[in-house]
């Protein structure tokens, strides 16, 4: 085991290296928020792919193949469709609006109103899905080196803490890259042949599992469809996502890079569900689903190999954790802090230095809080549900409606945001906070009044709309020119 161990110091150095070389650059607002919006197609498509590929995807992803087969890649699939959709349909728009966060865009479109309610929504949901993924690392340290849950979480939320607090969204850009590498290394070109060929091949694999291991649709219809209104929705308003399409050099690299970064997601759920469809054959009774990624990394792999193959389930947990902890303190700052300091502005402008210095303290301060929550917490996957529910069923009508209809209004936009949410909390509490009804309801809920309070109320001001047709057109964002984009 000194040889993987050795992989992983390696690898968590570096991360911490990554994060003082981006102390260095990050200089204004728009370099240690949105590094600078300045990334190319390949670093582009590298850190999306990184921030939407976290634990739930790898290790979740993997243990769903154990129990369900290969339809058990459906989870992370819908995660790839979202992100396409996202590319192809809205990123240009979203890269040419040059603002920090999603909040920003809904007071552009609707007149300065929706700010302050939809900031503490998506404040809420970029704080639990940091949560969840800080949590995730008791499960990879406690393999490494059978650390205790509260010392492994203190570690990994610590570095991860450390290196996007010193150099915000540069830092996290740059692990991300490393991250994206060490993922494809490590489970794309490594642990699924070796699985497959342990498991005796496909021919041996379909002899020894049922028939509905290798149904497409196996894990049910209603499953999927509720991933596809948590997760494919989910990633076309998340703060998480769309603070990586700010970063974007130009909406080209936004709507190619993001539709690379897609494609790249759809091979990694079917890749993580052959991966645990093995493990089944190997494993078929193993305690828990989500024990059959780390079950075949100890007991298969070489030694060296089931290092890389444990950096790459750390670095899957760490590019999510980064993502969702600057989106959570983004939030938090811009769009909560600010606006009841009543500081805020209408411009998306570069900030003086000080503003770097704000947005820093806000990530340690949001790091802190949620490596306590993390401990603290038990029940992961009702933390992610409550998260995801609320960010669709509140959220996800007014920035669509934003984006699509003229005839949305501020009003209409603030009654769908609370009729959603509401309904959603409701609902959950009746059916349970695992059920798939809240969120179905409480989308239908959101999208009614949406529609109802918007015919019913004055249509937004014209000068509002002609200043939003304009920030859509890539004018009237008054920032500075960005730099030339930086080799790697």
């Amino acid at each position: 085991m000194a040889v993987d161990y050795t992989v992983i110091v390696v690898y968590l150095a570096g991360m911490l290296a990554m994060g003082w070389w981006g102390m260095r650059r990050a200089k204004s607002k728009a370099e240690f928020l949105v590094a600078g919006r300045r990334l190319g197609p390949w670093m582009y498509s590298g850190t999306m792919a990184a921030i939407v590929l976290g634990g739930a995807s790898t290790i979740g992803g993997v243990g769903l193949g154990y129990q369900y087969g290969l339809s058990g890649a459906w989870m992370v699939f819908t995660i790839g469709l979202g992100l396409l959709a996202l590319s192809v349909f809205f990123s240009a728009r979203i890269a040419r609006l040059r603002v920090y966060t999603v909040s920003e865009m809904l007071d552009l479109r609707y007149g300065g109103r929706a700010g302050v309610i939809s900031g503490v929504v998506m404040w809420a949901y970029t704080l639990m899905l940091a949560v969840t993924s800080t949590i995730a690392y008791a499960t990879i340290f406690d393999v490494l080196f059978d650390l205790n849950r509260t010392v492994a979480i203190i570690l990994g939320g610590s570095i991860v803490v450390a290196y996007s607090t010193l150099g915000g969204m540069w830092s996290i850009t740059l692990t991300d890259m490393v991250q994206f590498v060490v993922k494809t290394i490590g489970v794309l070109l490594l642990l699924l042949p070796i699985a497959v060929v342990k498991a005796g091949g496909f021919s041996e694999m379909k002899a020894e599992l049922p028939t509905e291991y290798f149904d497409p649709l196996g894990i049910g219809g209603e499953t999927i469809f509720t991933y596809v209104l948590i997760y494919t929705f989910g990633m076309l308003i998340g703060q998480d996502i769309w603070q990586r399409v700010f970063t974007a050099r130009s909406d080209k690299v936004a709507r190619y890079g993001g539709t690379v970064a897609g494609t790249y997601c759809l091979i990694y759920a079917i890749a993580g569900a052959v991966i645990g469809t093995a493990a089944k054959v190997m494993y078929p009774k193993l305690p828990s689903a989500d024990a059959a990624f780390a079950t075949i990394v100890k007991d298969e792999l070489p030694m060296g190999v089931r290092g890389l193959v444990l950096a790459a389930a750390l670095a899957a947990v760490m590019s999510t954790s980064s993502g969702a902890l600057i989106a959570c303190a983004t939030v938090a700052n811009n769009d909560i802090w600010s606006r009841l300091r009543g500081v805020v502005k209408a411009d998306a402008g570069d900030e003086p230095h000080d503003e770097v210095k704000g947005n820093r303290a806000f990530i340690l301060v949001m790091g802190v809080g949620v490596i306590v929550i993390a401990i603290a917490l038990n029940d992961v996957v009702q933390a992610l549900t409550v998260a995801y529910n609320l960010l669709v069923g509140g959220l996800l009508v007014p920035i669509l409606g934003g984006l699509l209809w003229r005839r949305g209004t501020a009003a209409g936009a603030l009654a769908a945001v609370a009729a959603g949410g509401l309904s959603v909390v409701g609902l959950m509490w009746a059916y349970g906070i695992l059920a798939n009804e809240p969120v179905y309801y409480g989308l239908l809920t959101s999208l009614a009044v949406y529609v109802l309070v918007s015919l019913a109320t004055k249509p937004t001001d014209a000068a509002v709309l002609a200043a939003w047709r304009e920030r859509l057109a890539g004018r009237g964002a008054e920032e500075a020119e960005p730099e030339a984009p930086v080799a790697v």
